[in-house]
């Protein structure tokens, strides 16, 4: 009876939020708010219900609080199932796959780099946490996809290349803070975790973890999978910043964009932590390239090519390279040569999440 009961109170709420998101675009159109008209969907033929549901759902007001009151009532009448995410007892993890699509082609824009690049060249692919945390989810979804895709990858690359397992390095570490309880990233310590493997395959032994000192910088991040499900019982993560005091200076940090603009930023972007988006704490905005200078005399340069999730990697860098640049090639609106030469660098590591690597832009990493 409770459950029906529940059932009933779900549906009901629902009708109104549905009936009050029409009832503020029916407002929009008495009243001529070009604004809110506007935001009304073509009808495509396809889908129009879903549109209009959520271009209603984005109008009225108290949204947010519905939203996330909605997902609650949603998540007991769907199987805690919210937008595409699974509401885990201890975390929030994506249930809509990695999409496999143009797999090939990416493998074959990393083939022609390695073909015509003098240095050696890394691949590695990093699991979102629900390639690490599938076990947690329903039996009708599928859980060794990322494995699979992951091995699919590697197994595609020129054998020039060196593939580096971090499916398996994560799998095993899954009990400690590796991913965020809220998003599909993982954690600065996750990332010092593949770092120890890494530098090890490019010739360096990692910096001890005792060596650092952690600071953490907010417990109120709220990530990716939250935005999409407002889960009010998901608690917020924390985001660290790594100081080793012993270690390299850095001479300069500077991010360019893709019309030339160049400016000095740091590290570690604390001003980003009163934004929207506070995993720009990391190598700050969204630049396609960021060079970095430090004081060692080694000489030795590093090309970092990877998405999103790179950015909290390559601070780790530092204490092993003189020049440390970090490209996005899904922000670059043209090839990686006008931006550089990429044999001014003797290795290359291609860090993607595997989530973004089969959409990243990789056309532009072709060298002429």
């Amino acid at each position: 009876m409770t459950s029906m009961t529940n059932k009933l109170t779900a549906a009901a709420v629902l009708l109104f939020i549905a009936v009050a998101g029409a009832a503020s675009l029916i407002n929009a159109v008495i009243s001529g708010d070009k604004d809110n008209i506007a935001a009304l969907p073509e009808n495509s033929g396809q889908g129009y219900g879903s549109e209009l549901e959520a271009a209603a759902a984005e109008k009225f007001a108290g949204r947010d609080g519905w939203i996330a009151f909605g997902s609650r009532v949603d998540s007991a009448m769907k199987g805690n199932i919210v937008n595409g995410v699974y509401v885990a007892d201890d975390r929030l993890i994506s249930a809509e796959g990695v999409s496999r699509k143009d797999l090939s082609r990416s493998v074959g824009y990393i083939n022609s780099f390695a073909q015509a690049y003098d240095g050696a060249v890394y691949f590695a692919a990093v699991p979102t946490s629900a390639g690490v945390y599938g076990d947690k989810l329903p039996e009708h979804i599928s859980r060794g996809a990322e494995k699979q895709l992951i091995d699919k990858l590697c197994g595609g690359l020129d054998t020039s290349i060196r593939c580096i397992d971090a499916y398996d390095l994560m799998k095993m570490m899954s009990d400690e803070r590796i991913y965020f309880r809220s998003d599909t990233k993982w954690t600065m310590y996750g990332a010092y975790c593949v770092y120890r493997t890494v530098i090890q395959k490019l010739g360096s032994q990692p910096v001890s973890y005792d060596k650092y000192h952690i600071r953490h910088v907010t417990d109120q991040f709220y990530g990716d999978l939250y935005r999409k499900t407002l889960y009010m019982k998901c608690e917020p993560d924390i985001l660290d910043i790594y100081e080793y005091s012993e270690g390299a200076e850095v001479l300069s940090c500077t991010g360019y964009d893709n019309d030339g603009y160049v400016e000095q930023i740091g590290l570690y972007d604390e001003e980003a932590l009163e934004s929207d988006d506070m995993y720009s704490l990391y190598l700050g905005g969204e630049y396609p390239l960021v060079r970095i200078r430090t004081d060692l005399n080694n000489d030795r340069h590093i090309l970092v090519i990877g998405s999103r999730c790179a950015a909290s990697f390559v601070p780790f860098l530092i204490q092993h390279y003189s020049e440390v640049t970090f490209v996005r090639p899904e922000l670059m609106d043209r090839p990686l040569s006008d931006f550089l030469y990429p044999d001014d660098y003797e290795q290359t590591l291609f860090l993607f999440g595997i989530d973004s690597v089969t959409d990243s832009g990789l056309k532009y990493i072709e060298m002429r």
